[in-house]
């Protein structure tokens, strides 16, 4: 028997807001800055929609095995094992090191760019980055054991309620259901949503701004750079 039960009886409770609380969720957890947005970013601008969103497919493919991997109870190995995590602290910290270096390469060797539709090997080069740097970063698989877990546990938050002075007049108008499928649907339809409108919104200034592209580069690597050394600090120092 699984530790979730994901596939409970919705209830008389309305999905619409545990779908649209998923989706909210999904956006801030794929939003804000970092290595995974760096690579989008990157591979967007210098080889196009495409490859920004086989980027962005790599990272949620990783979030998907983590999910699985906290549904079964399998990812606490790594909380449970310090040696492990540390160790993956460092696999990650030299990875984005590695990356920073190969954007350095990709914004010298620009003068300006001229993207067409990627190869397969282009597609493929972003989605295995990103992937790889997800499934060696630890905090992602502390989050699913942690906010995930709530997210698997059967039961309601009703989030309206919680606003100070109105809270109490709100109450019952936003209820999300967690422990539910719709909710993890929702959560995924977000991140989906800003792995296509994300890369989207790249390209579509690149095209108004001939420099973007090694600019985009060098930012990439200076975020991956700051962060695997930050990685490597972690993983040394604890």
């Amino acid at each position: 028997m699984h530790p979730y039960p994901l596939f409970q009886s919705p209830g008389p409770l309305g999905l619409a807001p545990t779908v649209v609380g998923g989706v909210v969720f999904g956006l801030a957890l794929a939003a804000p800055p970092g290595p995974m947005n760096a690579v989008i970013a990157e591979e967007s601008a210098l080889r196009g929609w495409r490859a920004g969103l086989f980027a962005g497919l790599g990272a949620m493919v990783a979030d998907l095995c983590f999910l699985l991997l906290a549904l079964f109870g399998v990812a606490t190995v790594v909380t449970e094992t310090p040696g492990l995590q540390r160790l993956m602290v460092g696999a990650g910290g030299l990875l984005m090191c590695w990356f920073a270096y190969g954007a350095v390469e990709d914004a010298t060797a620009l003068s300006s760019v001229d993207a067409g539709a990627p190869t397969d090997a282009d597609k493929s080069r972003g989605f295995r980055k990103a992937l790889v740097l997800a499934l060696t970063n630890p905090y992602q698989v502390v989050f699913w054991l942690t906010v995930g877990v709530g997210l698997l546990q059967p039961g309601t938050v009703d989030v309206l309620s919680q606003l100070p002075g109105v809270g109490s007049d709100l109450a019952g108008l936003f209820v999300v259901q967690t422990g539910h499928p719709a909710l993890l649907a929702g959560l995924f339809g977000g991140i989906a949503l800003w792995i296509t409108g994300f890369p989207a919104a790249i390209v579509a200034a690149r095209r108004r701004i001939e420099r973007l592209a090694p600019a985009v580069a060098w930012a990439s690597a200076a975020v991956l750079a700051v962060s695997g050394l930050l990685f490597l600090r972690q993983a040394v120092f604890g």
